[in-house]
């Protein structure tokens, strides 16, 4: 049932998507769908719940110990095209933007994992020895949506490059803490 969800609000938009369209795709009775999300709110946020699991959003990137930490900030604009071929964009943005009410359960969860994200960033970028890690990950964050965004609108799974290149820049050239060299890639220098 969530996989069906995650498909037909991607390709739909959520609140094109009815109960009964994930009903079909799943294929489940509408009485068992109840069953288990009595409402479309319910589903949304178990949706993006188990997208979350499924390693499909950028967190799971970011989190990796076996990647560097400039690596892990870089991947956020290796934009990936759905297997159909086409750009989606941010799910949480999706969410948010079909649930635009800030008290509302879909957006608080979406801003929820931005916030993660943006943590998530800080922490990478402090892990580099940058002086001031918190409004350099600001600026990282608000280049991985904004590419994020453009690659679904122009369908360009390659516009993430842009981005890419000026958070390059940024990084290179972020002041660093005097008591944490390192060659760039989060390694101390000796």
């Amino acid at each position: 049932m969530l996989a069906a969800a995650s498909i037909l609000f991607a390709t739909r938009g959520i609140t094109a998507t009815t109960m009964e369209d994930v009903a079909a795709r799943a294929p489940v009775s509408k009485r068992t769908l109840y069953a288990h999300f009595p409402t479309k709110e319910d589903l949304v946020l178990a949706q993006l719940d188990y997208l979350l699991s499924s390693g499909y959003t950028l967190l799971e990137t970011l989190t990796r110990t076996d990647v560097p930490p400039r690596d892990r900030i870089l991947a956020m604009f290796d934009i990936q095209p759905w297997p159909d071929g086409v750009v989606r964009g941010c799910p949480f943005i999706d969410a948010a933007v079909e649930h635009p009410d800030p008290a509302g359960r879909v957006h608080a969860f979406a801003r929820k994992q931005k916030l993660v994200m943006l943590a998530l960033v800080t922490d990478l970028v402090d892990e580099l020895g940058i002086d001031a890690p918190g409004p350099l990950a600001e600026q990282l964050v608000i280049l991985a949506d904004g590419a994020a965004s453009r690659a679904m609108v122009l369908n360009d799974p390659d516009y993430g490059r842009h981005a890419r290149e000026a958070a390059e820049i940024l990084l290179d050239h972020a002041p660093r803490r005097p008591d944490r060299a390192t060659n760039g890639h989060g390694l101390r220098r000796e």
